[in-house]
């Protein structure tokens, strides 16, 4: 069945014994996060908290389980849960290489569009926005689709921005300098002094929320490439005050412009770093026009900074299960021997591992190189490069990669020192490496470093009778098949001679 909205997607979940409905009353106050925390970190099922004020949440929907954080994206895109980490990477690549356009619909036809209130009516308080944790500068909206025009074409951007709300009309919006859409809004709206139409899509179809965080190449459209991972058109319907198009299926659209030369504070706010971020920083207005929503509309929100270390929250599960395949996809497009690129499960964010066939050293410079100058490296500070046949989304096979074949000395290499961007979270950097609070970005450069950890000499193959022999041994052991694969290095029978983990 195809997924066309988040309330079938929880229906899917909840038919593989995976989401659990909260009747009793729960506060929007810390309650709510509370729970998605304490379930987060248990790998207990997805909490859909019924009874809410005007509305309902839901704590993490895209949370993976501890081992498999692709596992319920996989639910959302309608592909079996079971499948390994390889075919889940090779099915989304599928997806992704044959993307499908969108389709419009009329208001009238349009979920999103059962209620709509615009003008003095609009009240952002009526929702329960939640206060996620002690201590943050508000309340947020921090697991939507931003969608904003390019000025000068016709191209839509589909981000991922949090949002503070303020009061009833207005909101903050973090936009970080580097940043597709930031970008946009400070190199071409604000220098003209226009708004910048917006609309913050929340509780979108699953395939609209993974490509809101998957590397779109600029000037493509983020609507097809949901199309194609959905492997049907996404149904667009019109905004009430501006030109935009938003997904019809989706839970509730706030409209609205980001105002030029106008801030208001965001933050401090607890990051996927797992600390409380600050300082209070001043960030673009947005101040809302419209809002239109479906009947008792289900309010999907992200608990940052529970489990660190792992993807144990939705953006850290994305981020594996769906930036993984987008980043691979682009390397090889781009004529790059690579294996697989990966988040490092342990810390997604800020390490990615590249497996590749090529071990040259002027190879992987090269690569580097078309990495860092050519996407948006503003979270990811390392890249490790391993063989083909280590497993990248292994942290403990990367490690001993590290470990063995990593020189201290000869393959660590710094790269564009002081001059690449930088995220203004990290926990190393002063407050004033973290950005003026007047400007309300980062202004910090920084370095960022790949790792050589891959052989010097080529892998020694392993001898198709030796491994037959070992099978056969493992089997009259009464050794169980997952586990004999896993005792051989995790890996199905190959179907030639020599090549990585993923055959």
């Amino acid at each position: 069945m195809t997924i066309d909205s988040l309330r079938e997607y929880l229906a899917v979940l909840e038919a593989h014994d995976d989401l659990s409905r909260i009747d009793e009353a729960v506060s929007w106050n810390l309650e709510a996060s509370a729970i998605t925390m304490l379930a987060n970190e248990r790998d207990a099922r997805i909490p859909l908290f019924e009874r809410t004020e005007a509305a309902r949440l839901v704590g993490d929907p895209y949370r993976g389980s501890g081992s498999r954080p692709w596992n319920r994206i996989a639910l959302g895109l309608d592909l079996p849960r079971d499948l390994s980490r390889y075919e889940f990477y090779e099915a989304v690549i599928d997806r992704l290489q044959d993307p499908i356009p969108p389709t419009s619909v009329e208001a009238a036809d349009a979920p999103v569009k059962e209620r709509t209130v615009t003008g003095a009516d609009v009240d952002l308080l009526r929702f329960p926005w939640p206060y996620i944790h002690a201590g943050d500068g508000g309340r947020y909206s921090n697991l939507h689709t931003l969608v904003a025009p390019d000025p000068d074409s016709e191209w839509v951007d589909w981000s991922y921005h949090r949002a503070m709300v303020h009061d009833g009309g207005t909101a903050s919006v973090l936009l970080l300098a580097g940043e597709q859409t930031p970008n946009l809004y400070y190199y071409k709206y604000e220098r003209r002094g226009e708004p910048m139409p917006v609309a913050i899509v929340v509780g979108a179809e699953p395939a609209v929320e993974y490509t809101s965080v998957m590397w779109i190449p600029t000037d493509r459209s983020e609507a097809e490439f949901a199309g194609g991972l959905k492997g049907e058109p996404i149904e667009l319907v019109e905004c009430e005050t501006n030109d935009l198009r938003v997904p019809a299926n989706a839970e509730l659209v706030i409209e609205g412009e980001i105002l030029p030369d106008a801030r208001r504070d965001e933050g401090p706010f607890g990051d996927y770093f797992g600390y409380m971020h600050g300082p209070r920083r001043s960030m673009p207005v947005l101040e809302v026009s419209a809002i239109t929503h479906r009947e008792d509309p289900i309010i999907p929100f992200c608990v940052e900074g529970s489990g660190v270390g792992y993807a144990e929250n939705s953006t850290s599960s994305m981020e594996a299960g769906c930036v993984g395949p987008d980043a691979t996809l682009g390397l090889r497009t781009a004529g790059f021997d690579v294996e697989c690129c990966v988040p490092w499960t342990s810390t997604p964010r800020t390490v990615y591992v590249i497996a590749t066939d090529r071990s040259e050293p002027g190879y992987l410079h090269e690569l580097a190189n078309f990495i860092f100058t050519t996407w948006g490296m503003l979270h990811v500070d390392f890249f490790v490069f391993v063989d083909a046949d280590v497993e990248p989304t292994d942290s403990r096979a990367v490690v001993e990669a590290l470990a063995l074949h990593a020189d201290p000395d000869a393959d660590f290499h710094q790269f564009g020192v002081e001059t690449m961007p930088k995220v203004p979270l990290n926990i190393y950097q002063t407050p004033s490496e973290k950005g003026d609070i007047q400007t309300g970005t980062s202004k910090a450069k920084t370095a960022k470093t790949y790792i050589d950890a891959t052989r010097s000499e080529p892998a020694p193959d392993r001898s198709p009778e030796l491994e037959r022999r070992a099978r056969e041994t493992l089997r009259a052991a009464g050794v169980e098949l997952d586990v004999e694969d896993a005792l051989l290095g995790g890996r199905p029978p190959r179907e030639e001679p020599t090549g990585g983990w993923r055959r």
